[in-house]
């Protein structure tokens, strides 16, 4: 049974070590908005939904694969690598410019070998090359590639165990982090309808004055009883918007319930799929059935509930410490990139 394993069943069987990882991480998300601590019983009503949140990611980063050694020797021998990366010495200009991983590296002194999280862009393109079909070669054949780009370290851990644990509170901070965007939509939206009403309201008191100087001198009335119903009818709809939201006194428990209701629900807002190819050394999509060699693969890509949403594929990675370049290389490999 692996780490998370180990974990869940502790949640099953309510240890008081997986109570304290609930109670922390409760706290990590009450202090990211503090006037929550003053809604009734908030942490009774927060722990059932992290609870279900903490399962929910465990399981998440229980099912990612083992990390891939990553090197210029890697580039040949691991599948994956050498489909992440173009050349083998794009790898430690890549690992090197991550501010995060060379501040990890500078609090751990003596490390000698660190554990990340490679976040990458992948994209699918179509493009025309050369194909050979039995004996003929064959140009301007419509093939498939896979493409990695932007590639970031932000994650780190000393060991396998520490960064896959780390990956669960950032998680489940998350998804905290979503909760509150709900909360300042919400707050959002209530301001806007209480300035539509003001507006209603003070439209509907000149329309009313109007009627009462002018109507006997000018008539109209047919018209003005017109927009007047309709400014009601306006009025009222916006009154049962604003109700819907709740009123002011009633504003924080309604936060700490939409929280809640992220947090019970993670799966609407977190998820990762995988998608499988065969590719050759190109990173040219070849056929399931087909006899040209390549490497079968299957690239994980998560869902990242930022505003907007982003689609990220990514890798466990263990390097060592000693491969990261001097920030005076990276100064060189960046001046090259711009000539």
């Amino acid at each position: 049974m692996g780490l998370f394993g180990r974990l869940r069943q502790g949640r099953r069987s309510g240890s008081a070590q997986d109570r304290q990882r609930v109670r922390e991480a409760v706290e990590r998300i009450v202090n990211l908005h503090p006037h929550l601590r003053l809604a009734r019983r908030y942490q009774s009503r927060l722990e059932p939904a992290v609870a279900a949140s903490l399962k929910y990611v465990s399981d998440i980063v229980d099912s990612v694969p083992a990390p891939h050694q990553i090197n210029t020797a890697a580039w040949s021998s691991d599948p994956y690598i050498h489909a992440f990366f173009v050349a083998p010495g794009d790898i430690a200009p890549a690992l090197s410019r991550s501010a995060d991983l060379r501040a990890f590296i500078e609090a751990h002194a003596g490390l000698t070998e660190a554990y990340a999280v490679l976040g990458m862009a992948m994209a699918e393109r179509h493009r025309l090359g050369v194909a050979l079909e039995g004996e003929t070669m064959r140009r301007d054949v419509v093939q498939e590639t896979v493409n990695f780009s932007d590639h970031q370290v932000r994650m780190c851990g000393c060991t396998e165990a520490d960064l896959r644990q780390e990956i669960v509170r950032r998680l489940v901070d998350q998804l905290g982090l979503e909760g509150l965007a709900r909360i300042a939509q919400d707050k959002s939206r209530r301001d806007v309808l209480e300035q539509e009403r003001a507006l209603l309201k003070t439209r509907l008191q000149l329309l009313e004055r109007q009627g009462v100087g002018m109507r006997s001198v000018l008539g109209g009335e047919a018209a003005e009883s017109q927009e007047l119903a309709s400014l009601q009818e306006q009025i009222k709809e916006n009154e049962q918007n604003l109700h819907s939201l709740g009123i002011r006194s009633e504003a924080l428990e309604r936060e700490l319930d939409r929280l809640c209701e992220v947090l019970a629900n993670p799966s609407q807002h977190i998820y990762v799929s995988s998608k499988r190819f065969r590719l050759d050394r190109m990173n040219v999509v070849l056929p399931e059935t087909g006899t040209q060699e390549g490497a079968d693969v299957t690239f994980q890509i998560a869902r990242i509930p930022t505003t907007p949403p982003q689609m990220r594929a990514f890798a466990l990675i263990r390097f060592a410490c000693a491969d990261l370049l001097p920030s005076t290389n990276l100064l060189d490999e960046a001046t090259r990139l711009l000539r």
